[in-house]
Formats: structure tokens, sequence, C-alpha cells
């Protein structure tokens, strides 16, 4: 079964996705970080998102990874090298937006996003899983919050963390992104057709989890009993 969950920055997918897959047994695998290991690399590397033949090299030269680490969460790997926490400020998240809007990028991630969830058994979160990776899904998912209630989820995250951030400006920095991967011309962020939608505003991260189980469980039953 390959379990699809599409939906905005901040919307809480990749905390729902990893609990979702503990629960089922399931892979966890969240795609953005695929997109935020290449743009962090990028900028490292001062290569401009303009220098495309620049980009496609850095890509043909680095290793990606996804693996399931001791405490059942993913890890990402660039070059060998586990980077999961340093991929998951704010800034590197605007250079994945960034970064995922380039076709050619796009095109050479596609596959690789392919092979990772092709095993089965799988629950993978992005913003494009449902549409274009896995238009055939067993059960697709769009998870989506008030930009209110993102950005103050990533507040709260942040303080936890010690990080002092202004609510005000990262509920702008949230809403700007919103724009910018929903009116890009490859991919854009949308609702699949057949994607189950799920406003988690005001609910907890266990109700999220407890209703997508509920589907889950639907579609068990319905291939049990055809």
């Amino acid at each position: 079964m390959i379990i699809a969950i599409d939906g905005p920055a901040g919307s809480g997918k990749s905390t729902v996705g990893k609990l979702l897959a503990e629960k089922l047994g399931f892979i966890h695998i969240s795609t953005g970080a695929l997109y935020r290991a290449i743009g962090w690399k990028a900028a490292r590397e001062g290569i401009p998102f303009t220098d495309i033949p620049r980009l496609l090299d850095l890509m043909k030269r680095t290793q990606l990874d996804i693996r399931r680490g001791k405490n059942g969460s993913y890890e990402v790997y660039v070059d060998g090298v586990e980077v999961t926490s340093v991929l998951y400020s704010q800034e590197v998240g605007n250079l994945a937006s960034a970064v995922s809007a380039i076709p050619e990028v796009r095109d050479n991630l596609v596959q690789l996003q392919r092979d990772l969830g092709s095993k089965g058994n799988v629950v993978l979160d992005g913003r494009d899983i449902g549409t274009v990776i896995f238009p055939d899904a067993d059960i697709k998912f769009y998870l989506d919050a008030s930009p209110e209630e993102r950005a103050k989820r990533r507040w709260l995250e942040l303080q936890s963390k010690g990080i002092s951030v202004d609510l005000d400006k990262l509920t702008e920095e949230i809403i700007q992104r919103d724009v910018q991967d929903m009116s890009r011309a490859v991919a854009p962020l949308k609702k699949a057709k057949d994607a189950i939608y799920i406003d988690s505003t005001g609910l907890s991260i266990e109700e999220v989890v407890e209703k997508m189980l509920s589907e889950v469980e639907k579609k068990l039953s319905m291939r049990c009993n055809p």
C-alpha cells in the first residue's frame, strides 16, 4: 500500500506521516527533505538557482538517501553524511521551495522519489505526491491548516529549541511560501481530486492520525471484502 500526504508548509505532514507509518508498521518518507537537501547544498556551494547547468551538475555528483533511524524517524543523508537537523530551518525551507520550482530539478528528483516509494507499505509526504509522484496511490490525504495555526506551531517548535522569532513575521513567511508553492508553473501544490481533505486547525496530532487510520482501515476492509 502507498499512502500519499500532501499539503502546505507547516501543516504537520511529516509529523503525522511519521506517526501514521509507525502505527501501520510502514516506512515513512518525507520527500520535501530531498528538495531541502539540494537547496541547502547549492547555497553552501554558492550556486545561484538561475544557473541550471551548475545545479544539474551538483545533482549528478550528489548522493541523496533517506533511511529509517533507530527511533523510527527518517534521516536524510547527503553524500553519506546525516544532515537532517540542519535542513529544517525556515531559511532552508525557503530554499527548498525555490529550487522545487525548477523543472530540471524536479525531473531529476521524481524518479528518486518513485524508487524510494516503489517497495510499497510506505507513507510519503510532500507537495505533489498524490498529483505527480504517485497519482495512483492507494490512499491520498490533503492536510491543511490556517496560516496562523501553522505559523504558531512553527513558532512553538522554535521556542522549544531556544530560538526566538517574531510570530507575525513567521506568519507572513508562511503565507508567502503558500503563494510560491501554489503558483509555480511546474507541479504546483494542489489537492488531488480523489484526496481526502483534513483541516487540522484546532485538532491535535493524535486526532489527525486517528482520522487517517480510520480511512486506511476502511480501504483495507474493502480489499478484504470486495
